[in-house]
Protein backbone atom coordinates (compact mmCIF):
# COMPACT_ATOMS: atom_id res chain seq x y z
CA UNK A 1 0.00 0.00 0.00
CA UNK A 2 0.65 3.55 -0.32
CA UNK A 3 -0.24 5.40 2.95
CA UNK A 4 0.15 8.44 4.29
CA UNK A 5 1.24 8.74 7.99
CA UNK A 6 1.42 11.42 11.03
CA UNK A 7 2.87 11.38 14.57
CA UNK A 8 5.87 8.68 13.07
CA UNK A 9 8.92 9.90 14.99
CA UNK A 10 6.88 9.13 17.82
CA UNK A 11 7.56 6.17 20.32
CA UNK A 12 4.31 3.98 18.94
CA UNK A 13 4.97 5.87 15.14
CA UNK A 14 8.58 4.65 14.97
CA UNK A 15 7.86 1.22 16.03
CA UNK A 16 4.87 1.03 13.48
CA UNK A 17 7.00 2.50 10.54
CA UNK A 18 9.66 -0.60 11.19
CA UNK A 19 6.46 -3.04 11.04
CA UNK A 20 4.78 -1.37 7.67
CA UNK A 21 8.43 -1.01 6.06
CA UNK A 22 9.10 -4.91 6.77
CA UNK A 23 6.07 -5.70 4.83
CA UNK A 24 6.86 -3.48 1.70
CA UNK A 25 4.08 -0.84 2.08
CA UNK A 26 5.57 2.39 0.98
CA UNK A 27 4.90 6.02 3.20
CA UNK A 28 5.05 9.25 3.07
CA UNK A 29 5.92 10.40 6.42
CA UNK A 30 4.34 13.85 7.87
CA UNK A 31 6.77 15.69 9.80
CA UNK A 32 7.78 19.35 10.64
CA UNK A 33 10.83 18.21 10.79
CA UNK A 34 12.49 16.31 7.98
CA UNK A 35 16.15 16.35 8.71
CA UNK A 36 15.28 14.54 12.27
CA UNK A 37 12.54 12.59 10.51
CA UNK A 38 14.93 10.89 8.11
CA UNK A 39 17.78 10.52 10.86
CA UNK A 40 15.59 8.37 13.06
CA UNK A 41 13.49 6.49 10.16
CA UNK A 42 15.64 6.35 7.09
CA UNK A 43 15.97 7.67 3.86
CA UNK A 44 13.95 5.32 1.89
CA UNK A 45 11.16 6.47 2.92
CA UNK A 46 8.73 10.06 1.05
CA UNK A 47 8.98 13.01 3.69
CA UNK A 48 6.38 15.94 3.50
CA UNK A 49 6.53 18.72 6.09
CA UNK A 50 3.07 20.29 5.55
CA UNK A 51 -0.18 18.90 4.56
CA UNK A 52 -0.92 22.19 2.77
CA UNK A 53 0.97 21.16 0.01
CA UNK A 54 -1.71 18.61 -0.69
CA UNK A 55 -4.93 19.24 -2.51
CA UNK A 56 -5.91 15.72 -2.53
CA UNK A 57 -5.54 12.20 -1.46
CA UNK A 58 -5.79 10.70 -4.67
CA UNK A 59 -2.39 8.72 -4.69
CA UNK A 60 -2.99 7.26 -1.36
CA UNK A 61 -4.36 3.73 -0.36
CA UNK A 62 -5.05 4.33 3.63
CA UNK A 63 -4.20 7.43 6.42
CA UNK A 64 -2.72 6.53 9.65
CA UNK A 65 -3.18 9.38 12.24
CA UNK A 66 -0.76 9.16 15.15
CA UNK A 67 -0.33 12.85 15.67
CA UNK A 68 -0.98 14.99 18.99
CA UNK A 69 1.31 16.86 21.88
CA UNK A 70 1.85 14.34 24.32
CA UNK A 71 -1.19 14.88 27.16
CA UNK A 72 1.16 13.91 29.63
CA UNK A 73 3.82 15.84 29.21
CA UNK A 74 3.73 19.20 30.81
CA UNK A 75 1.36 20.52 33.61
CA UNK A 76 -2.50 21.58 32.16
CA UNK A 77 -2.00 25.33 32.05
CA UNK A 78 -4.96 26.60 29.76
CA UNK A 79 -2.44 26.84 27.05
CA UNK A 80 -1.25 24.09 27.50
CA UNK A 81 -4.73 22.38 26.94
CA UNK A 82 -4.89 24.54 23.65
CA UNK A 83 -1.75 22.80 22.52
CA UNK A 84 -3.31 19.56 23.27
CA UNK A 85 -6.67 19.97 21.34
CA UNK A 86 -5.15 21.86 18.58
CA UNK A 87 -2.49 19.45 17.83
CA UNK A 88 -4.40 16.45 17.37
CA UNK A 89 -7.84 18.59 15.99
CA UNK A 90 -6.06 20.51 13.30
CA UNK A 91 -4.14 17.58 11.62
CA UNK A 92 -7.39 15.46 11.63
CA UNK A 93 -9.37 18.41 10.35
CA UNK A 94 -6.95 18.87 7.50
CA UNK A 95 -6.78 15.17 6.65
CA UNK A 96 -10.75 14.73 6.47
CA UNK A 97 -10.77 17.44 4.45
CA UNK A 98 -8.63 16.51 1.83
CA UNK A 99 -9.87 13.07 2.13
CA UNK A 100 -13.36 14.73 1.33
CA UNK A 101 -11.19 16.73 -1.80
CA UNK A 102 -10.03 13.19 -3.38
CA UNK A 103 -11.66 11.96 -6.62
CA UNK A 104 -10.14 8.39 -5.65
CA UNK A 105 -9.60 8.65 -1.66
CA UNK A 106 -7.94 6.46 0.44
CA UNK A 107 -9.76 3.28 1.35
CA UNK A 108 -9.05 3.32 4.74
CA UNK A 109 -7.97 6.32 7.59
CA UNK A 110 -6.85 4.95 11.01
CA UNK A 111 -6.75 7.91 13.36
CA UNK A 112 -5.68 7.90 17.88
CA UNK A 113 -7.54 8.48 19.54
CA UNK A 114 -7.10 7.19 23.66
CA UNK A 115 -8.91 5.97 26.73
CA UNK A 116 -9.49 9.08 27.61
CA UNK A 117 -12.50 9.40 25.92
CA UNK A 118 -14.37 7.11 28.33
CA UNK A 119 -13.23 9.57 31.52
CA UNK A 120 -13.27 8.39 35.19
CA UNK A 121 -15.33 5.28 35.25
CA UNK A 122 -14.36 4.14 39.00
CA UNK A 123 -14.50 0.09 39.20
CA UNK A 124 -16.89 -0.73 36.76
CA UNK A 125 -15.38 -1.85 33.58
CA UNK A 126 -15.95 0.10 29.81
CA UNK A 127 -16.46 -1.00 26.29
CA UNK A 128 -16.42 0.71 22.72
CA UNK A 129 -20.44 0.76 23.64
CA UNK A 130 -20.35 2.60 27.09
CA UNK A 131 -20.93 6.25 28.14
CA UNK A 132 -18.32 8.55 28.54
CA UNK A 133 -17.70 11.02 32.00
CA UNK A 134 -17.46 14.40 30.44
CA UNK A 135 -14.17 15.89 32.30
CA UNK A 136 -11.21 17.57 29.60
CA UNK A 137 -9.95 14.37 28.48
CA UNK A 138 -13.17 13.04 27.20
CA UNK A 139 -13.77 16.34 25.44
CA UNK A 140 -10.22 16.36 23.75
CA UNK A 141 -10.62 12.84 22.47
CA UNK A 142 -14.69 13.22 21.94
CA UNK A 143 -13.86 15.93 19.16
CA UNK A 144 -10.88 14.27 17.72
CA UNK A 145 -12.92 11.33 17.16
CA UNK A 146 -15.65 13.39 15.48
CA UNK A 147 -13.36 15.24 12.88
CA UNK A 148 -12.21 11.94 12.08
CA UNK A 149 -15.23 9.95 11.58
CA UNK A 150 -16.73 12.96 9.48
CA UNK A 151 -14.38 11.47 6.37
CA UNK A 152 -16.45 8.28 6.64
CA UNK A 153 -17.85 6.96 3.23
CA UNK A 154 -18.19 4.65 0.92
CA UNK A 155 -15.45 4.80 -0.30
CA UNK A 156 -13.39 5.81 2.67
CA UNK A 157 -13.56 3.55 6.05
CA UNK A 158 -12.35 4.79 8.94
CA UNK A 159 -11.27 3.24 12.22
CA UNK A 160 -10.80 5.40 15.21
CA UNK A 161 -8.21 3.74 17.67
CA UNK A 162 -9.00 4.21 21.68
CA UNK A 163 -5.25 3.37 22.85
CA UNK A 164 -4.42 2.74 26.35
CA UNK A 165 -0.96 2.96 28.44
CA UNK A 166 1.40 1.67 26.01
CA UNK A 167 4.37 -0.30 27.12
CA UNK A 168 7.44 -0.98 25.46
CA UNK A 169 11.17 -0.50 25.44
CA UNK A 170 12.57 2.52 25.68
CA UNK A 171 9.89 4.84 25.92
CA UNK A 172 6.10 5.61 26.10
CA UNK A 173 5.07 5.34 30.11
CA UNK A 174 6.83 2.43 31.46
CA UNK A 175 10.33 4.62 31.13
CA UNK A 176 8.75 7.02 33.01
CA UNK A 177 7.64 4.69 35.64
CA UNK A 178 10.82 2.40 35.68
CA UNK A 179 13.20 4.51 37.61
CA UNK A 180 11.90 3.90 41.31
CA UNK A 181 11.29 0.40 40.86
CA UNK A 182 14.80 -0.72 39.99
CA UNK A 183 15.93 1.49 42.99
CA UNK A 184 13.36 -1.02 44.88
CA UNK A 185 11.11 2.19 45.56
CA UNK A 186 8.02 1.18 43.45
CA UNK A 187 4.70 0.40 44.53
CA UNK A 188 1.03 1.58 43.74
CA UNK A 189 -0.50 4.71 43.42
CA UNK A 190 -2.64 5.50 46.76
CA UNK A 191 -4.73 2.03 47.56
CA UNK A 192 -4.09 0.57 43.94
CA UNK A 193 -7.39 -0.24 43.33
CA UNK A 194 -7.73 1.71 40.01
CA UNK A 195 -7.63 0.62 36.98
CA UNK A 196 -4.60 0.45 34.54
CA UNK A 197 -5.65 -0.81 30.75
CA UNK A 198 -2.52 -1.12 28.68
CA UNK A 199 -1.33 -3.00 25.81
CA UNK A 200 1.63 -4.19 24.42
CA UNK A 201 3.61 -2.07 21.77
CA UNK A 202 3.53 -5.26 19.64
CA UNK A 203 0.52 -5.52 19.99
CA UNK A 204 -1.00 -2.05 18.97
CA UNK A 205 1.09 -1.62 16.38
CA UNK A 206 -0.13 -5.41 14.47
CA UNK A 207 -3.71 -4.00 15.41
CA UNK A 208 -3.24 -1.02 13.13
CA UNK A 209 -2.15 -3.17 10.46
CA UNK A 210 -5.16 -5.85 11.21
CA UNK A 211 -7.72 -3.26 10.45
CA UNK A 212 -4.97 -1.74 7.47
CA UNK A 213 -6.03 -4.90 5.54
CA UNK A 214 -9.53 -6.02 7.41
CA UNK A 215 -12.18 -4.39 4.63
CA UNK A 216 -14.93 -5.21 7.21
CA UNK A 217 -13.23 -2.99 10.03
CA UNK A 218 -14.95 0.27 10.67
CA UNK A 219 -16.04 2.46 13.75
CA UNK A 220 -14.25 3.11 17.31
CA UNK A 221 -12.20 -0.14 18.58
CA UNK A 222 -10.22 -0.10 22.03
CA UNK A 223 -6.67 -0.60 21.92
CA UNK A 224 -6.00 -2.37 25.34
CA UNK A 225 -5.04 -5.77 26.05
CA UNK A 226 -8.27 -7.66 27.39
CA UNK A 227 -7.49 -8.23 31.02
CA UNK A 228 -6.62 -4.61 32.69
CA UNK A 229 -5.56 -5.04 35.84
CA UNK A 230 -5.62 -2.63 39.05
CA UNK A 231 -2.54 -0.34 39.81
CA UNK A 232 -1.36 -2.25 42.81
CA UNK A 233 -1.22 -5.88 40.46
CA UNK A 234 0.75 -4.12 37.59
CA UNK A 235 3.06 -2.42 40.19
CA UNK A 236 3.59 -5.63 41.42
CA UNK A 237 3.82 -7.36 38.03
CA UNK A 238 7.08 -4.24 37.29
CA UNK A 239 8.70 -5.48 40.23
CA UNK A 240 8.23 -8.96 39.74
CA UNK A 241 10.15 -8.54 36.24
CA UNK A 242 12.51 -6.44 37.41
CA UNK A 243 13.10 -9.03 40.79
CA UNK A 244 12.61 -5.89 42.77
CA UNK A 245 10.12 -5.38 45.72
CA UNK A 246 7.21 -3.16 44.64
CA UNK A 247 5.24 -2.38 48.03
CA UNK A 248 6.31 1.74 48.40
CA UNK A 249 2.89 3.58 47.66
CA UNK A 250 3.35 6.71 45.89
CA UNK A 251 0.54 9.28 47.99
CA UNK A 252 -2.04 10.57 45.70
CA UNK A 253 -1.81 14.17 47.35
CA UNK A 254 1.70 13.84 46.29
CA UNK A 255 1.01 13.30 42.45
CA UNK A 256 -1.42 16.03 42.71
CA UNK A 257 0.38 18.28 43.75
CA UNK A 258 3.14 17.40 41.26
CA UNK A 259 0.74 17.58 38.26
CA UNK A 260 -2.02 19.39 39.04
CA UNK A 261 -5.43 18.67 37.21
CA UNK A 262 -3.24 16.15 35.26
CA UNK A 263 -3.15 13.68 37.84
CA UNK A 264 -6.54 12.45 37.45
CA UNK A 265 -5.73 10.63 34.25
CA UNK A 266 -3.96 8.64 36.62
CA UNK A 267 -5.19 8.55 39.80
CA UNK A 268 -8.84 7.74 38.22
CA UNK A 269 -7.74 5.31 35.70
CA UNK A 270 -9.90 2.91 34.07
CA UNK A 271 -11.55 -0.74 33.39
CA UNK A 272 -11.71 -1.15 29.51
CA UNK A 273 -12.37 -4.13 27.05
CA UNK A 274 -11.74 -4.40 23.82
CA UNK A 275 -14.76 -5.98 22.43
CA UNK A 276 -14.98 -4.69 19.09
CA UNK A 277 -11.75 -5.21 18.48
CA UNK A 278 -11.82 -9.09 19.50
CA UNK A 279 -14.73 -9.08 17.67
CA UNK A 280 -12.98 -7.74 14.19
CA UNK A 281 -10.80 -10.95 14.83
CA UNK A 282 -7.54 -9.40 16.49
CA UNK A 283 -5.78 -12.11 18.48
CA UNK A 284 -3.37 -10.10 20.93
CA UNK A 285 0.21 -11.43 21.37
CA UNK A 286 0.10 -10.33 25.50
CA UNK A 287 -3.31 -10.55 26.49
CA UNK A 288 -1.76 -11.00 30.05
CA UNK A 289 -0.03 -8.18 32.20
CA UNK A 290 2.89 -10.65 33.67
CA UNK A 291 4.17 -11.83 30.42
CA UNK A 292 3.94 -8.67 28.66
CA UNK A 293 6.64 -7.03 31.10
CA UNK A 294 8.22 -9.98 31.13
CA UNK A 295 9.17 -9.84 27.24
CA UNK A 296 10.39 -5.87 27.89
CA UNK A 297 11.69 -5.96 31.13
CA UNK A 298 13.41 -9.25 30.55
CA UNK A 299 14.54 -9.41 27.27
Amino acid sequence: MNILMTGATGFVGQQLVKLLSEQSHQLTIVTRNISHATATLGGQHKYLDNLDKLNNLNNYDAVINLAGEPIVGKRWSNQQKQRICDSRWNITAMLTQLIKQSDTPPASFISASAIGFYGRQGSTPVDEDSQAHNEFSHQVCSEWEHLALKSQSENTRVCVLRIGIVLGKNGGALAKMLPPFKLGLGGPIGKGLHGVSWIHIDDLTHLIQHLLVTDEAQGVFNATAPNPVNHKLFAESIGASLNRPAVIPTPVIALKLAMGEMADLIVEGQFVLPKRTLASGFNFKYPDISPALDSILKA
